[in-house]
């Protein structure tokens, strides 16, 4: 976290790794040239592919977005599956994510975007086997999109979607003096901000949080109902702050919160069942909590664009089925 904070300003932490950001940059910009010139060589796969993706390190609201996105190309009848590296998985073979499959199979991420959408989803190391997989096992998909993977040049794509939250690009250096993975601006088709203040512009979304809290056996629980019990929170995403914030503004008072790293699957975690506490936790999380915390409520995070969004990304997709 304390390079997180680094990343936010041009301070001496910043200054004093900038000189390996230069060797960063020009490594990145090697990359891309060997890719731009044929030297390396990009796959196509066997259906368009829409990237969401972001040019910053962490989490900036990649995962809502994918979902958003495939709820309205669902809504539009559009076929439309989802693959991914399934990042924090303990596997290395291409599967496809079922309802009932385990997050260290198949990753977090992938295993909430199947949940939310019912759309098909396919996990690999390389994203083109994930892709060829997925459009064998579901010819009627006509669109894919890939849930991460703007850096993954090896994945040929037609249109592109970066997603920023609200640090916008930090202080604008590369990694490690600063949060860029490449140089911003960069061409992109479609640009949208998941936070409440915006770096600069692009489409807008919004973030809330479900007014319903859910359990293991798919019962729900108002989170109006849950003010009186006593609470703690824990979350294992980029910033679970945020998560925190949310649910106090929904006028939760927690006990303890617990944060943990991206990703993290739970192995250590400690029942807070004996200290009479009812545990929330973010809906990536709960699969993995729920083997452990059979009674924690898992508190589905709401995001919606901009209509506006939504009417661009349309145009997108009709040109480039064009």
């Amino acid at each position: 976290m304390d390079l997180q904070r680094a990343w936010l300003q041009r301070g001496a932490t910043a200054r004093l790794l900038w000189p390996v950001s230069l060797l960063f940059g020009s490594l990145a910009a090697l990359r891309r040239t060997a890719y731009r010139t044929g030297l390396l060589r990009s796959w196509r796969a066997p259906r368009p592919v829409l990237v969401v993706g972001n040019v910053v390190a962490g989490g900036a609201g990649k995962t809502p977005t994918t979902i958003a996105v495939v709820r309205h190309l669902q809504e539009r009848g559009i076929g439309v599956g989802v693959i991914s590296r399934g990042h924090g998985r303990r596997t290395r073979d291409c599967r496809e994510v079922l309802a009932d499959s385990s997050p260290t199979d198949v990753g977090d991420e992938p295993l909430l975007i199947q949940h939310a959408t019912g759309a098909p989803v396919f996990v690999a190391r390389q994203r083109i086997d994930a892709a060829r997989a997925l459009a064998a096992r579901h010819p009627q998909v006509s669109w894919l999109v890939c849930d991460d993977g703007l850096q993954h040049l090896a994945l040929a794509r037609d249109l592109e979607l970066c997603v920023f939250d609200d640090r916008g690009t930090g202080n604008g250096w590369l990694l490690p003096a600063g949060p860029l993975r490449e140089p911003w601006p960069r061409r992109c088709d479609l640009v949208l901000h998941t936070g409440a203040r915006p770096a600069f512009t692009g489409f807008r979304g919004r973030r809330s949080l479900a007014d319903a809290a859910r359990g293991r056996d798919g019962s729900t629980v108002p989170l109006a109902d849950l003010a009186g019990r006593r609470l703690a929170a824990v979350a294992g995403i980029a910033r679970p702050q945020g998560f925190f914030d949310m649910l106090a503004a929904r006028g939760l008072v927690l006990e303890r919160t617990v944060a943990l790293p991206d990703h993290d699957d739970f192995s250590s975690w400690q029942s807070l069942a004996g200290a009479g506490l009812t545990v929330l936790c973010t809906e990536k999380d709960a699969a993995k909590i729920w083997p452990r915390e059979p009674g924690a409520l898992a508190v589905p995070l709401l995001f919606e664009p901009e209509p506006a969004f939504f009417a661009a990304l349309d145009a997108k997709l009709s040109s480039a089925d064009g």
